[in-house]
């Protein structure tokens, strides 16, 4: 008997599970970086077209309204035309959203956007369920490699932000465009892996499924915190570098901070899936991650600057820990790729709709008081809330209506 490698699908050859290996992580470096590269530059694309703070704020809006319209869409999509193909369309429609984003004027500005944010929306969807697909063995460890490769290139992407416009000169537009180059790198992998598989049994979600899911209420937790702490990560990408220029940081040491954000949040965006993996309850860890990000928030509002980088360190932390648990939750507390995919689009539908009233009201809230400590202050509370719905989902069970067992854990 042939062994198997430890990343092997059960029902891939070990070539083409090495190429849908390499089109996930590709996928994932795509889902972030085009989103948090605008933080860093929002100063300077206020100044240059003139937008407003809420304005500027719907440039992380529109991705969110994005994902809430085409999440439920997605799972149909995969059904009609396969994985493979949806993934690789979704890649030439972020690559053209980027390109039109990249346009020196408000309405490309935001047109470009809201065309990156739906092809966001599809691989934020099914990416979970691919994963439960071919690597049903593994989804831990499938779950925090993809979760920390996206987290890295989100953090590459707001810290070079500024020097690719000020010190390289591409000025605002071009440090924006350059991110274009991942996409079509992953439409060249899916282009590949497209042509090299015949497989069309895809995922598959009747409305039967979704009717059953939306009763659920541990798959209303799950929503839940998943929209809630995509609001603080949307708030945090959009926000954190003015917050710490209010404290006196000038533009680029903020855009290097929001990339340490990101950084830190690394190593526990690959180690808490893994850990989550191997127990049915992961309370502890939504409780720790949440003290976590309650803490920062408060430093930040004591306006200790002083120790200003331990704060942001801890939100980074509570951050990739909280994203990781929620595209965890998609696999464990479902029984079969078609449940993951129902479940994965709702949470993403709802959920985002939520999170896209962050970066605008974050940034309504500092114009009408004219200062950060009201947004710091609402964001502290929605940490509260974060940690209640969290607790709820990480109770074990699954969201079908007839699923009562304790998932069964993970192999190392």
């Amino acid at each position: 008997m042939t062994s198997r490698t430890s990343l092997e699908p059960t029902t891939s050859s070990t070539g083409r599970t090495w190429l849908i290996f390499a089109g996930i992580i590709l996928i994932a470096i795509n889902l972030r970086a085009a989103i948090t590269s605008v933080g860093p530059l929002i100063g300077i694309i206020r100044e240059d077209t003139g937008i407003s703070s809420t304005m500027a704020g719907m440039l992380t809006t529109l991705p969110l309204l994005a994902f809430a319209l085409l999440s439920p869409m997605a799972p149909a999509m995969a059904k009609k035309w396969g994985l493979e193909t949806t993934l690789l369309l979704s890649m030439v429609v972020l690559t053209f959203g980027i390109g039109i984003r990249s346009i020196s004027s408000p309405v490309t500005l935001l047109l470009g956007t809201a065309f990156l944010g739906m092809a966001i929306a599809v691989g934020n969807v099914l990416l979970p369920s691919l994963v439960k697909r071919d690597f049903p063995r593994h989804i831990g460890l499938m779950t925090g490699t993809y979760s920390a490769s996206m987290n890295l290139l989100a953090a590459i992407a707001s810290g070079v932000s500024i020097p690719l416009a000020t010190q390289a000169g591409l000025g605002w537009q071009g440090s924006l465009l350059i991110w274009a180059s991942l996409s079509v790198l992953a439409l060249i992998v899916w282009l590949i892996q497209r042509s090299s598989s015949d497989k069309t049994a895809e995922v598959r979600s009747t409305a039967a499924k979704q009717k059953s899911v939306l009763r659920s209420p541990l798959a209303w937790y799950i929503t839940l915190f998943m929209g809630l702490q995509s609001f603080t990560f949307y708030v945090n990408i959009s926000w954190l570098p003015e917050i710490l220029r209010s404290q006196g940081m000038d533009y680029s040491a903020a855009g290097w901070m929001l990339s340490i954000l990101q950084f830190v949040s690394l190593p526990f965006s690959f180690i808490i899936p893994v850990l989550a993996g191997r127990n049915p309850n992961q309370r502890v860890l939504v409780t720790i991650s949440a003290l976590s990000m309650l803490t920062g928030y408060a430093g930040l509002l004591s306006g200790m600057s002083s120790l200003n980088l331990l704060w942001v360190m801890l939100v980074g932390i509570s951050g990739g820990a909280n994203f990781s648990l929620s595209l965890m939750f998609f696999t464990l507390r479902t029984k079969t790729a078609h449940e993951a995919a129902a479940l994965s689009g709702m949470a993403q539908s709802l959920g985002y709709l939520l999170a896209a009233i962050g970066p605008m009201l974050i940034g309504f809230l500092h114009d009408a008081t004219d200062g950060w400590k009201v947004p710091l202050m609402v964001l502290s509370a929605v940490v509260v809330v974060l940690f209640f719905f969290g607790f709820g989902a990480a109770k074990p069970g699954y969201t079908s209506a007839s699923g009562e067992s304790t998932p069964k854990m993970e192999k190392p």
